[in-house]
């Protein structure tokens, strides 16, 4: 069964069921949108203690859901100067070095940070022998993207691609996953230096957003766009440590890179890991660590 739910990824029409189920979960329908929250809420085990509005009525459609807020105060940040915060509630999927350019997706899989990032070697260059993690968020999960460091926001990328599950399965199965799917790349300026945050679209995810320009996609592309963001000045976008620069419309995974020499992921950050948006993930390096 594992090998035929890969060939079906292969086969069918991945961007067209995305945009049907997205035009879907956008729509306010009612009961019937409350009906699919309540299901899916039950289907996924889904903690609605945690969200700011706990009956599903209380969303007007599905992807209000999907995007909700959580209760103020419900994931702490660890605010400590010298530590990294988990961006995402999820699964730690991989983490490490970034080696000759290449990160891990799974076992005997690797991909290329390059093309990760788009495509340009300059773009790549500053995370070369640097660290990488990456997180996937199931459907039970919170969905919007927090900061892990303060930062700057230098470029923002749009790569469009496939739209393969990004599934462990998948991710065991299908080579170069994170570095064929569309994909949102923003670069920011930190106090670790640059910092990759790649929000990655997969299977049904009908949208990806961040808080400085609004829905990046869809619609899809077929060529790279670069958009370029100055360091001062009243069009400069700075977001604080926590502070929220994204989300997805329907589940997905982020990838990470950093530069080399910068932080050390905690101890007990393993694979499968479970993630909390705000928890510590890793400490910054000093200049004689």
């Amino acid at each position: 069964m594992d090998q035929v739910k890969i060939i079906l990824q292969y086969i069918l029409p991945k961007h067209l069921i995305s945009r049907l189920v997205g035009y879907l979960a956008a729509a306010r329908l009612g009961f019937f949108s409350h009906l699919l929250i309540k299901l899916f809420i039950k289907a996924f085990k889904i903690d609605m203690t945690e969200a700011k509005y706990e009956q599903a009525s209380d969303y007007r459609s599905f992807n209000e859901f999907f995007t909700r807020p959580l209760k103020e105060g419900i994931r702490p940040l660890a605010d400590a100067a010298d530590i990294i915060a988990h961006p995402v509630d999820g699964t730690i999927s991989q983490l490490g070095p970034i080696t000759d350019g290449k990160l891990v997706q799974a076992k005997n899989h690797d991909y290329s940070l390059q093309t990760l990032l788009g495509g340009e070697a300059d773009t790549a260059a500053p995370f070369l022998g640097g660290q990488f993690a990456t997180i996937y968020l199931a459907p039970k999960d919170y969905h919007r993207i927090h900061m892990p460091v303060s930062g700057t926001l230098r470029e923002m990328i749009y790569v469009p691609g496939d739209l393969f599950s990004v599934n462990p399965l998948t991710a065991e199965n299908v080579p170069n996953l994170f570095a064929r799917n569309e994909r949102v790349v923003t670069i920011f300026d930190t106090e670790l230096g640059p910092m990759a945050l790649v929000l990655v679209g997969a299977t049904i995810v009908a949208s990806i957003e961040t808080v400085w320009a609004g829905t990046i996609t869809p619609p899809t592309g077929k060529t790279v766009h670069r958009w370029q963001y100055p360091a001062t000045g009243p069009t400069a976008v700075r977001l604080e440590k926590g502070a929220e620069m994204g989300r997805f419309k329907l589940g997905s995974t982020v990838v990470l890179a950093f530069a080399p020499e910068q932080l050390e992921f905690l101890a007990d950050q393993q694979l499968g890991s479970t993630t909390r948006m705000g928890a510590a993930f890793a400490k910054r390096l000093q200049p004689n660590d």
